[in-house]
């Protein structure tokens, strides 16, 4: 497919979701852009599925968006589906963990896609770039404020008003990437962490993340009165019951997800 698509493999409870346009640095066009919000909301939909893991065939994970076919007389339709995930977790964010893998060029709305995952792991010859107002526009996918909560405001703002392109290794120490690797090993150790994920309870692991949302956006009194909610859902489940009688045994727990 010239025009490049994303594409899935499952492997187990692992959904794997693969950028796939590396003739074109990965850069997404509108197309592709609707396929990546059809292989999140499987993956928040599908119980089978515990955990996803987005990546990138060839060099580089994505130099952005392929600009005509988004902007200009050129511009193609865009349409997503209602109730669809939001690739940027702008309105409806997967309820599922995702580990992004990244490497070479990771540019605008690749940073943004990564930081509207979970978890970050980036090959060392990473390379990262959030650039739009040298374009005379502004990170419109989430990078405003999801930079922020990971890197605090002033590295925040030293790299989105600098536009300046920064390496794996100051992506790592100011929290925006968890584990830097070596260029080819990224995807293979994304996949390790979200098998080692998949074998936690997936009930608790939802509701963690959905709990850990709630104080990003109300605060964390809204966190501390939505406490009992998560411990009625988890305690009365039968993935806890297995949790105390694997403990018992002393034996590996088999989780099912209820």
């Amino acid at each position: 497919m010239s025009e490049g698509h994303i594409r899935t493999e499952v492997h187990g409870h692992v959904l794997k979701i693969v950028i796939d346009n590396s003739a074109k640095k990965n850069a997404f066009t509108p197309a592709m852009m609707e396929q990546l919000s059809e292989a999140l909301t499987e993956l928040h939909d599908n119980d089978t599925y515990r955990v996803g893991v987005i990546c990138a065939e060839g060099r580089d994970f994505t130099a952005g968006l392929d600009m005509p076919k988004f902007f200009g007389p050129s511009a193609e339709k865009r349409s997503t589906k209602e109730g669809n995930v939001d690739p940027f977790g702008l309105a409806k964010r997967c309820r599922k963990p995702v580990v992004t893998a990244v490497q070479g060029i990771v540019f605008t709305i690749g940073i943004e896609l990564m930081l509207a995952g979970d978890i970050v792991v980036a090959a060392s010859d990473a390379r990262f770039c959030q650039l739009e107002a040298k374009r005379g526009i502004a990170p419109l996918g989430g990078a405003h404020f999801r930079f922020l909560a990971r890197a605090g405001w002033g590295d925040a703002m030293y790299h989105l008003f600098l536009c300046d392109e920064f390496s794996a290794e100051r992506a790592h120490a100011i929290g925006l990437v968890q584990e830097v690797v070596q260029p080819g090993e990224q995807v293979e150790r994304a996949m390790a962490l979200a098998a080692i994920i998949a074998c936690n309870a997936p009930l608790g692991i939802q509701v963690t993340k959905e709990a850990a949302a709630k104080y990003v956006e109300s605060g964390e009194a809204a966190a501390i009165a939505y406490i009992p909610r998560i411990r009625d859902r988890v305690l009365g489940s039968a993935d806890a019951k297995e949790g105390i009688q694997s403990f018992i045994e002393r034996r590996a727990a088999v989780f099912e997800g209820r």
